[in-house]
């Protein structure tokens, strides 16, 4: 199982180099399934890999002068905070067990991965269907980036996603940004998000590094790989692909958690 969840992690930065997004899509399921970590550790594990595995990929992109950085503030601020309030007030407040009816309970863990199906399924509906050119503004508005920050660095804080798949839509619509840019200023975004987020959460679990370092490792050399075949892969041909897999993945999570807790 073990070697099965390495070579998923290569998989998994190689998502990241060719689309920008989805790595935290097949990370918790693996941590969660494959390696046996409770949902709970297993969101702070994935904040750490997809933030590491992120900033790796981001360096290219920061020496090429990709990143937009004043974006990459009035977004990320906000959703750093947002994260930080998420990991350190709202969570502790969420009881293991929140409620039980006619013998099912909904307990933390359960909500998690039924939070982070859901997510998925959606998150996969707009990787397969084919969009029309988005219709950019004339200018960065500032006041919904800071919006949508706030409310991708909840869910991130929570299920313990980059949100690629969520932001770089936000960067293409209110930041007026180009295709290339919205996913090298995602990826600096998400790798600031995750860490803060792994960095907030660290006094409240134990880590076990012998299983999150190496996973990095291997997720760390699948990014390279990734940026490599993205010169030969056109990303708008893979995603619709990724996408089906991700929708069988969410539902199976969805119908495996509410079979093993009903």
């Amino acid at each position: 199982m073990i070697l099965i969840a390495y070579i998923i992690a290569v998989f998994i930065g190689i998502t990241l180099g060719l689309i920008g997004s989805g790595g935290s899509i097949l990370a918790i399921p693996v941590l969660v399934y494959l390696l046996g970590i409770e949902p709970q550790i297993a969101t702070v594990y994935s904040l750490f890999i997809i933030g590491f595995v992120s900033f790796v990929g981001s360096l290219k992109n920061l020496q090429d002068g990709l990143v937009a950085t004043r974006v990459a503030l009035l977004f990320g601020v906000p959703s750093i905070m947002a994260i930080i309030i998420m990991r350190w007030y709202i969570n502790p407040l969420i009881p293991n067990t929140i409620c039980e009816i006619d013998g099912f309970i909904l307990s933390k863990n359960l909500l998690i991965m039924l939070s982070f199906s859901i997510l998925m399924i959606l998150a996969s509906i707009s990787m397969i269907n084919k969009k029309k050119e988005i219709v950019q503004t004339t200018k960065v508005n500032n006041f919904q980036l800071i919006i949508q920050g706030t409310i991708i660095g909840l869910i991130s804080g929570f299920i313990g996603v980059g949100g690629g798949f969520l932001i770089i839509p936000t960067l293409l619509f209110y930041a007026n940004l180009p295709m290339n840019k919205a996913v090298a200023t995602s990826l600096i975004i998400i790798s600031i998000n995750s860490l803060i987020g792994f960095i907030s959460s660290t006094n409240s679990i134990q880590i076990d590094y012998k299983i999150l370092i190496p996973f990095t490792i291997f997720a760390s050399i699948g990014i390279f790989i990734g940026r490599y075949l993205a010169k030969y892969i056109s990303n708008e041909k893979l995603k619709p692909l990724f996408g089906y897999f991700v929708l069988i993945t969410g539902i199976y999570i969805l119908l495996k958690e509410l079979i093993l807790h009903n």
